[in-house]
């Protein structure tokens, strides 16, 4: 009987130790919950109740029910945000994973001088601040005195309106996303080097070349590491914002997307809502809208990868 008394105290005493351990670490953390509570969770929460309400800031929000959301399907500039949206979705992603990729296996090699020098050069662009990258931009590729446009003039093509004419727009920011792309760059990097020589070693011995390595070792041993740049590549082209702020005028009440409407971003034509036309309510009925495009399209992604990505390497 003693004995059993005898563990039951230790086991209470145990689990007093662990309550105040737990409440320590909850005391450390309020800092971080109290920002999460106040600066994400709470906003959500009012964006969401605003989407069903008539709100512009200045008089109290009027409830509407689902008209906010019935408006945005038949808004032809929600479609159109939407479309050069998805459009660097999908593109933008693939752009900068084969121009990481292909840098972060030329940086693998081994026989090459310099290497800490290249790896230095290629990773600095991607600590330039998109602003200032935007700004950089508009310089290189002006149609009438821009520095590419007068490379390709030196060998006789004439270089077309990047910025000013629509088929170029996204691919100009595509060309800025690539030339930022050293963060990617080092993470494939880590991977390739995580790869065991011992299956290129066993791959020589049965005769393959260098692309059968690269396409059965190599890609299904980083696999897990490109679905992780690719989905957080998706999420940031949702996020497309600063660079269409930047290349067009906002304000006013036409709505501005440069040539073509060609940089309305999604995000850019929330914002203009938001803060142009103070339609708030409108605003957060199409942020709940694209919360809930990247919520489905991470979950389509990740549902996908599990199909084609190897988690077993060893």
């Amino acid at each position: 009987m003693k004995k059993v008394v005898g563990r039951k105290e230790k086991f209470g005493s145990s689990s007093k130790r662990e309550a105040r351990f737990f409440w320590k670490g909850i005391l450390f953390a309020s800092p971080w919950l109290i920002g999460f509570v106040c600066f994400i969770l709470l906003p959500v929460c009012l964006a969401f109740y605003y989407s069903f309400t008539d709100y512009n800031l200045f008089n109290e929000p009027a409830w509407v029910g689902l008209k906010n959301y019935k408006d945005a399907f038949k808004d032809q500039y929600v479609w159109k945000g939407l479309k050069n949206t998805l459009y660097m979705v999908v593109i933008s992603p693939i752009v900068g994973m084969v121009v990481s990729l292909l840098l972060a296996l030329l940086l693998n090699q081994k026989n090459i001088p310099g290497l800490p020098f290249f790896r230095t050069v290629f990773y600095l662009p991607s600590l330039v601040p998109v602003v200032a990258s935007v700004m950089l931009l508009t310089w290189l590729l002006n149609g009438h005195y821009g520095l590419v446009n007068q490379i390709l003039g030196l060998i006789g093509i004439e270089g077309p309106a990047w910025l000013n004419d629509p088929k170029y727009t996204k691919i100009s920011l595509m060309i800025m996303d690539a030339w930022r792309c050293g963060g990617t760059m080092i993470i494939y990097l880590a991977a390739l080097r995580s790869v065991p020589a011992s299956l290129y070693e066993a791959a020589e011995l049965d005769g393959a070349n260098g692309i059968k390595k690269f396409f059965h070792i190599t890609v299904p041993c980083i696999s897990p590491t490109i679905e992780f740049n690719v989905i957080m590549s998706m999420i940031g082209a949702f996020q497309y914002f600063t660079q269409g702020m930047l290349l067009v005028s906002v304000g006013g009440n036409q709505i501005n997307g440069g040539p073509g409407n060609s940089l309305l971003f999604y995000n850019l034509y929330l914002y203009q809502n938001a803060f142009s036309y103070f339609k708030m309510g409108y605003a957060c009925a199409l942020a709940v809208l694209l919360f809930l495009i990247v919520m489905v399209t991470t979950a389509l992604t990740r549902k996908l990868s599990d199909r084609i990505v190897n988690y077993d390497v060893e």
